[in-house]
């Protein structure tokens, strides 16, 4: 007989976003388990790329340093010509980091290696993943979902509030609701593996034929491994050998060398590239993150990035409705996430075109530092500004000093789960204590010294503003002190299930 138990929330698919979820779950006391069918952890580079904004988010978690160490930056683009002359070039557009921009360029840290450290985070919060454990039914009712598990032949009934489904492009979550999946295939068919490699330096990415289509090629060294990736299109139709012997075939045909030899394959695939977004992320209990929402080309490094930024979007509110707020708070996460991946669609699409003529680098648009949510309910302003930071915007970091002369940034003053208000030049007297929120005033008699002016810069604030950040580290609110009980107003229903006398009418 099939056991039952009860818990906040079910989340189906273990990869980078199902594991962000159950993280920013677990530093919020959610109960919840985290399944995943296949029976070891994913072993393969597929996204290998960590954006600006996910270092940030990753920062919050508290494993942006376990990944720098981890991973490397992108190495220079040779790209060779027929007589093995070659020409280098950075693949990324080059850019510094900034007082309100920490992060400025993509960092390298192959997917597995990637998950591999957030399973680690997981487990310091007393969680794991259950591999070889699969969703096989769901069905929901009026207080929340009935979730059935098969785990080597056993069968298990949890009864949750919520579902989550983070299970990829093929999702059994989204296929069991009903949810259409539109978008087409864009007529390229592709190869990525990870292998090992002799004849090629590591101090390079390395790309033969660009233009071609029938024989362009490219291997990338992998940062924090002695492997390789190895991609190249391939014709629609037809097997494909990715065997070691099979690849350095590929290879010497494609750059006429014969001294570049594949010793051996750690993971290897056959994909055709697709964009596709789905209808909605939300159907009563349950709700899409991830590739299980939207798939896109890997042209641009975004398919990864989006999706744990999906997950951390969702978390915050999930554990604020089931800690008392109001159920409407989860409809903004489609609200402001499917528009994001509606954007990222049409970037990755248009890099894709770009790849195809041999175009390979990467500017500032791939760095998700400027996505935001500013036609959210969520977002605030009294009165309406007409510059700098807007609410929905990502909140800057900026280097301050505390009352007592020690430096400190905007950042390790957002990391928690908590709402920030900050006030510049404003009355701390003007805010009371509450659970949830914490309060920093920058200026005389405050607890914070912007002396450099990074915060007054970063926000373009004047004296008796005060600036609303929400726990995922976008804005809020950002008033006179006229206006800030419909900030306060704002917090209160969004974490604490108080409905607001005035603010946003939207929510």
């Amino acid at each position: 007989m099939a056991s039952r138990t009860t818990i906040d929330a079910v989340i189906c698919g273990a990869g980078a976003a199902g594991l962000t979820m159950a993280i920013e779950l677990a530093r919020r006391g959610v109960s919840f388990r985290l399944v995943e069918k296949l029976g070891a952890p994913f072993h393969g580079s597929r996204g290998k790329g960590i954006q600006p904004r996910t270092l940030e988010v990753f920062e919050d978690m508290g494993v942006a340093d376990r990944v720098f160490a981890a991973g490397g930056f992108y190495p220079r683009l040779r790209e060779y010509r027929h007589d093995g002359s070659y020409d280098e070039s950075d693949v990324v557009e080059h850019a510094d980091p900034t007082p309100t921009e920490p992060y400025a360029l993509p960092y390298m840290l192959p997917q597995y290696l990637t998950e591999a450290i957030l399973r680690d985070r997981l487990r310091e919060l007393g969680s794991a993943p259950e591999f070889g454990c699969e969703l096989i039914d769901v069905s929901q009712h009026e207080a929340g979902v009935v979730a059935c598990l098969r785990n080597q032949g056993n069968d298990e009934v949890v009864h949750a509030r919520y579902l989550i489904g983070a299970d990829g492009g093929r999702s059994f979550v989204r296929k069991a609701l009903g949810v259409e999946f539109p978008g087409k295939t864009l007529g390229v068919r592709a190869i990525v593996a990870d292998a090992t490699v002799t004849g090629l330096s590591r101090d390079a990415w390395h790309r033969f034929n660009d233009g071609s289509m029938e024989r362009q090629l490219a291997i990338c060294p992998l940062a924090g491994t002695e492997l390789f990736q190895i991609q190249a299109p391939i014709p629609m139709e037809g097997d494909v050998d990715l065997s070691a012997a099979g690849l350095t075939a590929l290879l010497m045909e494609r750059t006429g060398r014969t001294n570049l030899v594949v010793q051996n394959v750690s993971w290897a695939s056959a994909y055709q590239m697709n964009a596709r977004l789905a209808d909605c992320y939300r159907v009563r209990h349950v709700f899409l993150v991830g590739d299980a929402a939207h798939i896109h080309p890997p042209t641009g490094g975004q398919g990864l990035n989006t999706s744990i930024q999906d997950a951390y979007n969702l978390a915050w509110k999930l554990a604020a409705v089931l800690h008392g707020a109001p159920d409407a708070l989860l409809d903004t996460y489609e609200q402001e996430r499917r528009p994001v991946a509606a954007n990222v669609l049409g970037l990755s699409a248009q890099l894709l075109d770009a790849a195809k003529q041999g175009d390979m680098r990467r500017g500032r648009s791939v760095r998700q530092l400027d996505l935001g949510y500013a036609e959210s309910a969520l977002s605030l302003e009294l009165p309406e500004r007409s510059h700098g930071l807007f609410a929905g915007d990502r909140a800057s970091d900026a280097p301050m000093r505390g009352a007592g002369g020690q430096p400190v940034r905007a950042f390790e003053l957002l990391k928690g789960t908590h709402w920030t208000l900050f006030g510049y030049e404003a009355d701390r007297a003007c805010v009371p204590a509450r659970p949830g929120l914490r309060v920093h005033t920058i200026g005389k008699g405050g607890d914070l010294v912007d002396d450099e002016g990074h915060f007054q810069a970063g926000y373009a604030v004047s004296a008796g503003h005060w600036v609303l950040v929400r726990p995922d580290g976008y804005i809020a609110a950002i008033v006179a002190t006229e206006h800030l009980g419909a900030a306060e107003a704002l917090f209160h229903y969004a974490e604490r299930g108080v409905r607001p006398n005035k603010g946003p009418e939207a929510i």
